[in-house]
Protein backbone atom coordinates (compact mmCIF):
# COMPACT_ATOMS: atom_id res chain seq x y z
CA UNK A 1 0.00 0.00 0.00
CA UNK A 2 1.41 3.24 -0.84
CA UNK A 3 2.38 6.09 1.49
CA UNK A 4 -0.91 8.33 0.12
CA UNK A 5 -2.94 5.58 0.38
CA UNK A 6 -1.87 4.89 3.90
CA UNK A 7 -2.11 8.88 5.07
CA UNK A 8 -5.68 8.85 3.80
CA UNK A 9 -6.55 6.46 5.99
CA UNK A 10 -4.49 8.33 8.95
CA UNK A 11 -6.01 11.80 8.10
CA UNK A 12 -9.85 10.39 8.46
CA UNK A 13 -9.13 8.12 11.41
CA UNK A 14 -7.20 11.40 13.29
CA UNK A 15 -10.20 13.54 12.39
CA UNK A 16 -12.52 11.44 14.04
CA UNK A 17 -11.51 10.02 16.57
CA UNK A 18 -8.24 12.40 17.75
CA UNK A 19 -6.67 11.23 20.53
CA UNK A 20 -9.16 9.47 22.86
CA UNK A 21 -8.56 10.18 26.81
CA UNK A 22 -9.19 6.93 27.07
CA UNK A 23 -6.32 5.03 25.59
CA UNK A 24 -3.79 7.72 26.72
CA UNK A 25 -4.71 7.97 30.06
CA UNK A 26 -2.91 4.03 30.64
CA UNK A 27 -0.56 4.41 27.96
CA UNK A 28 1.79 6.91 27.26
CA UNK A 29 1.73 8.83 23.58
CA UNK A 30 4.44 8.16 21.58
CA UNK A 31 5.31 12.03 21.54
CA UNK A 32 5.31 11.96 25.35
CA UNK A 33 7.42 9.19 25.34
CA UNK A 34 9.99 10.79 23.00
CA UNK A 35 9.96 14.26 25.14
CA UNK A 36 10.67 12.16 28.35
CA UNK A 37 14.12 10.85 25.99
CA UNK A 38 14.75 13.98 25.37
CA UNK A 39 14.20 15.00 28.79
CA UNK A 40 16.65 12.16 30.32
CA UNK A 41 19.70 12.58 28.09
CA UNK A 42 19.12 16.78 28.66
CA UNK A 43 19.53 16.50 32.29
CA UNK A 44 22.93 14.07 31.64
CA UNK A 45 24.12 15.81 29.08
CA UNK A 46 23.99 19.41 28.96
CA UNK A 47 26.51 20.41 31.51
CA UNK A 48 29.95 20.96 31.47
CA UNK A 49 32.22 21.76 27.86
CA UNK A 50 31.12 20.65 24.41
CA UNK A 51 27.38 21.51 24.87
CA UNK A 52 26.78 21.89 20.79
CA UNK A 53 29.15 18.79 20.57
CA UNK A 54 26.52 16.69 22.62
CA UNK A 55 23.58 18.42 21.61
CA UNK A 56 24.32 17.33 18.05
CA UNK A 57 25.58 13.97 19.45
CA UNK A 58 22.21 13.78 20.57
CA UNK A 59 20.02 14.71 17.54
CA UNK A 60 21.93 12.57 15.66
CA UNK A 61 20.77 9.93 17.99
CA UNK A 62 17.42 10.33 17.48
CA UNK A 63 17.42 10.91 13.99
CA UNK A 64 18.87 7.20 13.65
CA UNK A 65 16.88 6.09 16.45
CA UNK A 66 14.05 6.82 14.64
CA UNK A 67 14.67 5.79 11.50
CA UNK A 68 15.35 2.17 12.81
CA UNK A 69 12.18 2.08 15.09
CA UNK A 70 10.21 3.30 11.95
CA UNK A 71 11.62 0.22 9.63
CA UNK A 72 10.87 -2.18 12.47
CA UNK A 73 7.79 -1.13 13.48
CA UNK A 74 6.90 -0.77 9.40
CA UNK A 75 7.77 -3.85 8.88
CA UNK A 76 4.68 -5.85 11.11
CA UNK A 77 2.22 -3.86 8.19
CA UNK A 78 0.50 -1.34 6.97
CA UNK A 79 -2.40 -1.60 9.84
CA UNK A 80 0.67 -0.25 12.09
CA UNK A 81 2.01 2.32 9.92
CA UNK A 82 -1.25 3.87 9.47
CA UNK A 83 -2.39 3.64 13.28
CA UNK A 84 0.38 5.46 14.03
CA UNK A 85 0.56 8.17 11.82
CA UNK A 86 -3.09 8.63 13.11
CA UNK A 87 -1.65 8.86 16.60
CA UNK A 88 1.03 11.46 15.28
CA UNK A 89 -1.54 13.59 13.68
CA UNK A 90 -3.15 16.28 15.54
CA UNK A 91 -5.85 18.10 13.43
CA UNK A 92 -9.07 16.79 15.53
CA UNK A 93 -6.37 17.58 18.95
CA UNK A 94 -5.22 21.03 17.63
CA UNK A 95 -9.21 21.65 16.48
CA UNK A 96 -10.29 20.84 20.11
CA UNK A 97 -7.55 23.08 21.91
CA UNK A 98 -7.89 26.22 20.21
CA UNK A 99 -11.82 26.21 20.31
CA UNK A 100 -11.74 25.18 23.72
CA UNK A 101 -10.25 28.96 24.30
CA UNK A 102 -13.57 30.78 22.57
CA UNK A 103 -15.56 28.38 24.72
CA UNK A 104 -13.67 29.57 27.75
CA UNK A 105 -14.03 33.40 26.38
CA UNK A 106 -17.98 32.40 26.10
CA UNK A 107 -18.15 31.84 29.83
CA UNK A 108 -15.86 34.19 31.02
CA UNK A 109 -12.29 36.27 30.39
CA UNK A 110 -10.51 34.20 33.24
CA UNK A 111 -11.82 30.97 31.71
CA UNK A 112 -9.96 31.96 28.18
CA UNK A 113 -7.00 33.07 29.55
CA UNK A 114 -6.72 29.33 31.57
CA UNK A 115 -7.52 28.03 28.24
CA UNK A 116 -5.10 29.24 26.25
CA UNK A 117 -2.78 29.14 28.55
CA UNK A 118 -2.86 25.16 28.08
CA UNK A 119 -1.81 25.87 24.47
CA UNK A 120 0.83 29.09 24.75
CA UNK A 121 3.89 29.73 26.65
CA UNK A 122 3.65 33.43 26.93
CA UNK A 123 2.09 35.11 30.25
CA UNK A 124 -1.58 34.78 29.90
CA UNK A 125 -2.36 36.46 33.69
CA UNK A 126 -3.05 40.03 32.33
CA UNK A 127 -4.57 39.14 28.71
CA UNK A 128 -7.51 41.23 27.53
CA UNK A 129 -10.40 39.32 25.31
CA UNK A 130 -8.31 40.48 22.11
CA UNK A 131 -4.77 39.36 23.17
CA UNK A 132 -6.16 35.55 24.15
CA UNK A 133 -8.05 35.57 20.62
CA UNK A 134 -4.61 36.50 19.14
CA UNK A 135 -2.53 33.89 20.70
CA UNK A 136 -5.28 31.08 20.01
CA UNK A 137 -5.22 31.99 16.56
CA UNK A 138 -1.10 32.53 16.01
CA UNK A 139 -1.17 28.72 18.02
CA UNK A 140 -3.77 27.51 15.38
CA UNK A 141 -1.96 28.65 11.99
CA UNK A 142 1.38 27.25 13.96
CA UNK A 143 0.58 24.38 15.13
CA UNK A 144 -1.29 23.53 11.56
CA UNK A 145 2.30 23.47 9.96
CA UNK A 146 3.68 21.50 12.54
CA UNK A 147 1.30 19.11 13.79
CA UNK A 148 -0.82 18.46 10.97
CA UNK A 149 0.61 19.26 7.65
CA UNK A 150 4.72 18.99 8.51
CA UNK A 151 3.68 15.13 9.87
CA UNK A 152 1.55 14.34 6.88
CA UNK A 153 4.50 15.72 4.00
CA UNK A 154 7.08 13.86 5.57
CA UNK A 155 5.09 10.59 6.42
CA UNK A 156 4.13 10.72 2.23
CA UNK A 157 7.74 11.51 1.88
CA UNK A 158 9.65 8.78 4.05
CA UNK A 159 6.82 6.43 5.24
CA UNK A 160 6.80 6.05 8.97
CA UNK A 161 10.49 6.85 9.58
CA UNK A 162 10.20 9.81 8.04
CA UNK A 163 7.31 10.87 10.08
CA UNK A 164 8.96 9.63 13.45
CA UNK A 165 12.30 11.53 12.43
CA UNK A 166 10.09 14.70 12.26
CA UNK A 167 8.50 14.46 15.36
CA UNK A 168 11.88 13.59 17.57
CA UNK A 169 13.38 16.64 15.49
CA UNK A 170 10.37 18.90 16.48
CA UNK A 171 9.60 17.61 19.77
CA UNK A 172 13.36 18.50 20.63
CA UNK A 173 13.42 21.41 19.23
CA UNK A 174 10.10 22.77 21.40
CA UNK A 175 11.98 21.26 24.71
CA UNK A 176 15.90 22.67 24.17
CA UNK A 177 15.88 24.67 21.07
CA UNK A 178 15.67 27.83 22.50
CA UNK A 179 18.03 30.86 22.58
CA UNK A 180 18.70 31.32 26.68
CA UNK A 181 21.94 30.17 28.43
CA UNK A 182 20.80 26.76 29.62
CA UNK A 183 20.44 25.69 25.71
CA UNK A 184 21.30 28.43 23.19
CA UNK A 185 24.60 25.06 22.35
CA UNK A 186 23.35 22.36 23.87
CA UNK A 187 20.04 22.61 21.86
CA UNK A 188 21.76 24.53 18.41
CA UNK A 189 21.50 21.82 16.03
CA UNK A 190 17.85 20.69 17.25
CA UNK A 191 16.53 24.29 16.60
CA UNK A 192 18.45 24.30 13.07
CA UNK A 193 17.36 20.89 11.84
CA UNK A 194 14.17 21.48 12.77
CA UNK A 195 13.93 24.36 11.01
CA UNK A 196 15.03 22.73 7.94
CA UNK A 197 12.85 19.98 8.10
CA UNK A 198 10.12 22.78 8.61
CA UNK A 199 11.31 25.31 5.78
CA UNK A 200 8.59 23.36 2.97
CA UNK A 201 5.83 22.29 4.99
CA UNK A 202 5.21 26.09 6.85
CA UNK A 203 5.22 27.40 3.39
CA UNK A 204 3.08 24.95 2.09
CA UNK A 205 0.84 25.32 4.70
CA UNK A 206 0.43 29.30 4.04
CA UNK A 207 -0.29 28.47 0.50
CA UNK A 208 -3.20 25.96 1.76
CA UNK A 209 -4.68 28.20 3.69
CA UNK A 210 -4.05 31.06 1.18
CA UNK A 211 -5.95 29.05 -1.39
CA UNK A 212 -9.21 27.97 0.31
CA UNK A 213 -9.64 31.13 1.84
CA UNK A 214 -9.22 33.23 -1.57
CA UNK A 215 -6.32 35.24 -0.74
CA UNK A 216 -3.52 33.97 -2.92
CA UNK A 217 -3.58 37.59 -4.49
CA UNK A 218 -1.76 39.04 -1.45
CA UNK A 219 0.83 36.42 -1.47
CA UNK A 220 3.10 38.78 -1.37
CA UNK A 221 1.86 41.17 1.50
CA UNK A 222 2.01 37.25 3.25
CA UNK A 223 5.50 37.12 2.52
CA UNK A 224 6.48 40.11 3.64
CA UNK A 225 4.70 39.53 7.40
CA UNK A 226 6.24 36.31 7.18
CA UNK A 227 9.76 37.95 7.07
CA UNK A 228 8.72 39.84 10.31
CA UNK A 229 8.48 36.51 12.61
CA UNK A 230 11.68 35.62 14.57
CA UNK A 231 11.22 32.24 13.15
CA UNK A 232 11.99 31.35 9.60
CA UNK A 233 8.91 28.87 9.51
CA UNK A 234 6.09 29.70 11.46
CA UNK A 235 5.61 33.63 10.22
CA UNK A 236 4.56 31.62 7.20
CA UNK A 237 1.20 30.05 7.86
CA UNK A 238 0.21 33.57 11.17
CA UNK A 239 0.92 35.48 8.16
CA UNK A 240 -1.44 33.67 5.94
CA UNK A 241 -4.01 32.88 8.91
CA UNK A 242 -4.01 36.89 9.33
CA UNK A 243 -4.67 37.53 6.19
CA UNK A 244 -7.43 34.86 5.72
CA UNK A 245 -9.47 36.22 8.50
CA UNK A 246 -8.64 39.97 8.11
CA UNK A 247 -7.08 40.28 11.11
CA UNK A 248 -3.91 41.37 12.94
CA UNK A 249 -2.19 38.64 15.18
CA UNK A 250 0.98 38.64 17.47
CA UNK A 251 1.97 41.79 17.84
CA UNK A 252 3.46 42.69 22.28
CA UNK A 253 3.50 40.31 24.72
CA UNK A 254 5.04 39.18 27.50
CA UNK A 255 7.68 36.02 28.53
CA UNK A 256 8.44 35.61 32.51
CA UNK A 257 7.25 38.78 33.42
CA UNK A 258 9.31 40.41 30.53
CA UNK A 259 6.86 42.55 27.46
CA UNK A 260 8.46 42.18 24.12
CA UNK A 261 7.49 44.24 21.40
CA UNK A 262 6.86 42.19 18.65
CA UNK A 263 5.39 43.42 15.15
CA UNK A 264 2.39 43.24 14.50
CA UNK A 265 1.20 40.64 11.71
CA UNK A 266 -1.25 42.14 9.08
CA UNK A 267 -1.20 45.48 11.36
CA UNK A 268 -4.21 46.62 9.13
CA UNK A 269 -6.55 43.82 10.11
CA UNK A 270 -9.53 44.39 13.00
CA UNK A 271 -7.37 44.34 16.34
CA UNK A 272 -10.55 43.92 18.52
CA UNK A 273 -10.83 40.42 18.59
CA UNK A 274 -13.29 37.91 20.13
CA UNK A 275 -14.82 34.13 20.11
CA UNK A 276 -16.32 34.08 17.22
CA UNK A 277 -12.75 34.73 15.41
CA UNK A 278 -11.56 31.98 17.31
CA UNK A 279 -14.67 29.64 15.25
CA UNK A 280 -13.50 31.34 12.57
CA UNK A 281 -9.83 29.74 12.87
CA UNK A 282 -11.06 26.56 13.79
CA UNK A 283 -13.33 26.86 10.52
CA UNK A 284 -10.05 27.60 8.66
CA UNK A 285 -8.55 25.09 10.40
CA UNK A 286 -10.99 22.32 8.67
CA UNK A 287 -10.84 23.75 5.39
CA UNK A 288 -7.26 23.64 5.23
CA UNK A 289 -6.82 20.14 6.34
CA UNK A 290 -9.74 19.57 3.60
CA UNK A 291 -7.45 20.98 1.10
CA UNK A 292 -4.67 18.60 2.06
CA UNK A 293 -6.42 15.59 2.64
CA UNK A 294 -8.06 16.28 -1.16
CA UNK A 295 -4.04 16.47 -2.36
CA UNK A 296 -3.08 13.62 -0.62
CA UNK A 297 -5.99 11.81 -1.92
CA UNK A 298 -5.17 12.51 -5.58
CA UNK A 299 -1.76 11.12 -5.07
CA UNK A 300 -3.17 7.97 -4.20
CA UNK A 301 -5.19 7.93 -7.19
CA UNK A 302 -1.75 7.63 -9.35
Amino acid sequence: MSHAVMLVIAMLLDATLGEPKWLWDPVPHPAVMIGRAIGWAEARLNQGDARFAKGLALVSTLVVGAWVIGCVLGAFGWVVEVMLAAVLLAQRSLVDHVQAVGDGLRVSLGDGRRAVAKIVSRDTGAMDQSAVTRSAIESAAENLSDGVIAPAFWFLIGGLPGLLIYKAVNTADSMIGYRTPRYEQFGKAAAKLDDVLNWIPARLTAGLIAIVHWVMAEWAAIRSDAALHRSPNAGWPEAAMARALGVAIAGPRAYGGEMRDFPFVNGFGRTALGPDDIDAACAALWRTWALALAIVLAFSLF
